[in-house]
């Protein structure tokens, strides 16, 4: 039996079994996941896992409730429906607000990752032969007391189904490579990673070349040698150029969490904090200076949250979030939209099949300037370089931060100069982004993101994108590892 025959299998059995609602909707999700690592030369243990299951929501006399199952039949569907009509039931008397307000899905359609060399287009033995490889140049010099490759895929496959006959099918692919070499020397030690580590790509196995996997490995190895014999950050108020794989994590923490409008609704008050942001700034608060422009925008194929709808089966397309400066609207998908009577987009998003869609970041991105590298560097007066996220602390109403750097390069008079270890910054969200005062043109652009964003009780961990150019700030508190 192939996907499509075992997802008609499946809906038939739920079909038998569904409730007589106002409305329900069916999402099934198949879901594959295999890596492998080779560390200080020695092959890791394969890791492989699969799961597949189902999630029902049902919506009667304006309240809402949901169940999930991994048993797929129709004994496996009603006790879950009656589990969801119990809830229903429950929470008709404690109703927050209308649940038939909620737009429901009336686009049918489908979205594929596109894949130009796929994962089982490589032999087992090729794959762990390239972390071989990649091994044997991170392991540059006898400093290097750590060093590993891993290389992941994933495979996701998504059905939405409704009582009002929308169907979506949505098929999704993933690669995470990742390189890292550990150096010490004496009471110094300093890591350095590269080739994607920390982010992945849509698509297939084409898309190592585009992440410089394993080509950099070298590299990778030299700078964290560099790195544990540079001296500190300098440290006072400067200008900052940060690289796209820090700013993405800049984006991730001060522009996305403090934009989800379940978060500014207080629904994330007991886990992951709530928001500076509050439903009065939308469509006139000067988030950044004039330069920032910060599109939804699931259009870019290999960035890691392209999708055409969202898990409650909303179309998604490109919309601003922040124009010019200016805050236009939220991150907050159909529900939170019918809650606050705001505009918001297609980001509701969830984690697995046993897992309801919350209001997530999807591709959150900042718009390319008009200034080359060369002109970011050149008009820099006093200030340093950074590159690739090392840690982060943000208090719980995602304001104020703190943020380091695996490497940093000082900037004197318009040039860039060595190299300098230990890099960290810190601001406060409702006012750094007014200091951008540079933005990189398409060349500086770069696709990145996370895959491991954790929100929502239960925890649901999902992959989110960040495009960005490289960006210059002034007036930062910059500071080093004294």
């Amino acid at each position: 039996m192939n996907l499509s025959e075992a997802f008609q299998h499946i809906i038939h059995q739920f079909k038998e079994v569904a409730p007589a609602v106002d409305f329900w909707s069916l999402r099934l999700v198949i879901d594959q996941q295999e890596s492998l690592t080779v560390r200080q030369n020695v092959a890791q243990p394969p890791y492989f896992a699969q799961s597949q299951g189902a999630h029902i929501t049902l919506v009667h006399n304006g309240a809402a409730a949901y169940a999930a199952t991994s048993q797929l039949d129709r004994v496996g569907f009603k006790t879950a429906i009656d589990l969801a009509m119990r809830w229903l039931h429950a929470s008709q008397a404690k109703m927050v607000f209308d649940a038939t307000s909620v737009s429901r899905p009336t686009v049918s359609g489908s979205y594929a990752s596109e894949v130009a060399q796929p994962w089982d287009g490589m032999s087992l033995s090729d794959k762990i032969g390239l972390l071989q490889d990649s091994n044997r140049q991170l392991k540059l010099h006898d400093c290097i007391v750590d060093w590993q490759a891993y290389l992941s895929h994933r495979e996701t496959q998504v059905l939405v189904l409704t009582s009002d006959n929308t169907e979506i099918k949505q098929s999704f692919q993933y690669i995470m490579p990742g390189l890292q070499a550990v150096a010490n020397v004496g009471s110094e030690t300093q890591q350095r990673t590269g080739g994607g580590w920390g982010t992945m790509r849509q698509g297939g196995l084409e898309q190592l070349q585009t992440m410089q996997f394993p080509t950099v490995a070298t590299q990778v190895a030299e700078e964290a040698i560099a790195l544990v014999n540079a001296p500190q950050c300098p440290a006072g108020s400067m200008s900052l150029l940060l690289l796209p794989s820090q700013m993405m994590l800049q984006i991730h923490e001060s522009i996305g969490h403090p934009l989800e409008l379940d978060r500014i609704l207080g629904d994330e008050r007991n886990y992951a904090g709530t928001s500076f942001v509050t439903l009065e700034m939308c469509g006139n608060y000067q988030y950044g200076s004039e330069l920032l422009n910060v599109t939804y925008d699931p259009g870019h194929k290999a960035e890691m949250a392209s999708f055409g709808f969202d898990d409650d089966g909303s179309p998604a397309e490109r919309t601003y979030i922040i124009r010019n400066g200016i805050l236009e609207r939220f991150l907050g998908g159909a529900v939170s939209q019918a809650r606050t009577l705001l505009p918001g987009v297609a980001n509701a998003r969830a984690s697995d099949w046993n897992r309801p869609p919350i209001d997530r970041m999807a591709n959150l991105n900042v718009e390319p300037g008009t200034s080359s590298m060369q002109e970011l560097i050149g008009g820099i007066e006093n200030g340093v370089l950074m590159d690739t996220n090392l840690s982060w602390s943000i208090d719980d109403s995602r304001n104020k931060f703190q943020f380091g750097c695996e490497l940093g390069r000082v900037i004197k008079d318009g040039e860039l100069k060595h190299i300098v270890k230990n890099p960290n910054y810190r601001g406060i969200s409702a006012t750094f982004w007014r200091n951008l005062a540079a933005v990189g043109n398409t060349s500086t652009f770069e696709l990145w993101g996370t895959p491991n964003c954790g929100k929502g009780e239960p925890n649901q961990m999902v992959h989110v994108g960040h495009a960005s150019p490289a960006c210059v700030f002034h007036d930062v508190q910059v500071f080093g590892g004294d």
